[in-house]
């Protein structure tokens, strides 16, 4: 088991940067997959990014060349670099972790990017 502890989020101008952190319980040396997730008012939850064990890396169409995703064994954290953050970016941002067959989720954090 894991408790999730998304920071970072808070009210941005385009073009601006944030980054999110996601803090674990537990150490995340052996976690298979750690992702970022988020969701707008109204839309289904989609995957942003996210990265395995072995050190593969996904991102949506929609954030690459922008978003960087990366962890920090020592701290327990997986972080989410947001650059040329746009109003689309718009949404809750949730950290989601892989553990076996169990999936766990944080709480969210909330990003707004105005125009």
């Amino acid at each position: 088991q894991v408790q999730l502890v998304e920071s970072g989020g808070g009210l941005v101008q385009a073009g601006g940067s944030r980054r999110l952190s996601c803090v674990a319980s537990r150490s995340i040396f052996d976690i298979t997959f750690m992702g970022w997730y988020r969701q707008a008012p109204g839309k289904q939850r989609e995957s942003v990014a996210a990265i395995t064990s072995s050190g593969n890396i996904h991102y949506a169409d929609s954030v690459k060349g922008r978003f960087t995703i990366s962890r920090d064994y020592a701290k327990n954290t997986v972080y989410l670099q947001m650059n040329s953050l746009k109003p689309e970016d718009t949404g809750t941002y949730y950290c989601n972790v892989l553990i076996g067959t169990m999936d766990y989720w944080g709480q969210g954090t909330q990003v707004t990017v105005s125009s």
